[in-house]
């Protein structure tokens, strides 16, 4: 039989770490998934990445797969070493090629179907990937969520299913979560369905992490004589002092108010002077009087 190579399939490196593994599939899974790729042959990738996935994915079948890979093959066939499946484990002994990638496919859904009694090998059915959008507001208080997609059916066709999907508080970007028996049909049951969390852009917020940065507009006498503004944040509008003779990027850091993640992020508020328009004859001439007292010129000092 052919051999499949699973790193080509993945478009990876055999050195490859399980970063880089993981990274691979989860792009390659966004681009062939059948609910957003329009190429005729989405289905068919997606099996391959997620049946190589499952191999390089899991240690102890990327060990076995790697050894396989290495025994020595001529032609486009190649034949397992004598005893190989008894060595690791699984059930067809080596002696046909082609159980040997029947057991593992089978293996890749948490076990082995007996070939005896006409059973037939047996094999949990594919994970969905997918990714789900929230606002940066959810990430702090919890959300609840209706989705829709469409699973294919054993027997042929494909099924919309509309789940309600609970984000929890604290929700960070590229954070996972797992809709256990959500995913494709198989024989040995169903697979799961994986959310990847992504945080709608902002133009109020910048994310890094778990930590939250806002830049705050100040007029020219808060920063130079100090006091205590009003500042909305995604949790709500705070009480913070801008201390006396503040420049603009100063940042005042709000402990914990950042994402409220497992370990809480951080809020930073970053000042930014705002000068009044001279619009009217009042403020110009405010302007002209601190121009003839003042006697600043802050380009000295650049």
């Amino acid at each position: 039989m052919e051999y499949k190579d699973y790193y080509k399939t993945l478009g990876v490196d055999k050195t490859a770490d399980e970063a880089a593994i993981k990274k691979a599939y989860r792009k390659l899974v966004r681009k062939y998934h059948p609910d957003v790729s329009k190429l005729k042959d989405a289905d068919s990738m997606t099996k391959e990445i997620n049946e190589a996935y499952g191999v390089l994915g899991d240690a102890e079948k990327r060990a076995a797969y790697d050894e396989l890979g290495n025994a020595p093959r001529g032609g486009q066939g190649f034949q397992p070493p004598p005893d190989w499946g008894r060595q690791h484990g699984f059930s067809g002994g080596g002696a046909d090629p082609n159980d040997f990638f029947s057991d593992l496919f089978a293996n890749m859904g948490g076990g082995r179907g007996g070939r005896g009694g006409g059973g037939g090998f047996q094999s949990r059915g594919e994970d969905i990937h997918a990714t789900i959008e929230i606002d940066l507001t959810d990430s702090y208080t919890g959300v609840t969520r209706n989705i829709s997609l469409r699973v294919p059916q054993r027997g042929g066709g494909a099924q919309e299913k509309t789940l309600s999907v609970n984000i929890p508080k604290g929700a960070t970007p590229g954070q996972q979560l797992r809709l256990k028996g959500q995913g494709h049909p198989g024989s040995a049951g169903p697979g799961d369905l994986y959310l990847e969390i992504q945080v709608r852009g902002d133009r109020r917020y910048r994310l890094e992490g778990v930590d939250v940065y806002k830049t705050v507009p100040v007029t020219p006498w808060e920063m130079a004589l100090g006091g205590s503004i009003a500042v909305p944040t995604p949790s709500g509008n705070v009480e913070v002092t801008v201390p006396a003779g503040s420049q603009t990027g100063r940042k005042l850091r709000l402990k914990g108010r950042g994402i409220p993640s497992a370990t809480p992020g951080d809020l930073y508020l970053i000042l930014e002077v705002a000068l009044p328009p001279a619009t009217t004859d009042a403020a110009k001439a405010l302007y002209e009087q601190m121009a003839r007292e003042l006697a600043f010129n802050p380009r000295e000092t650049t």
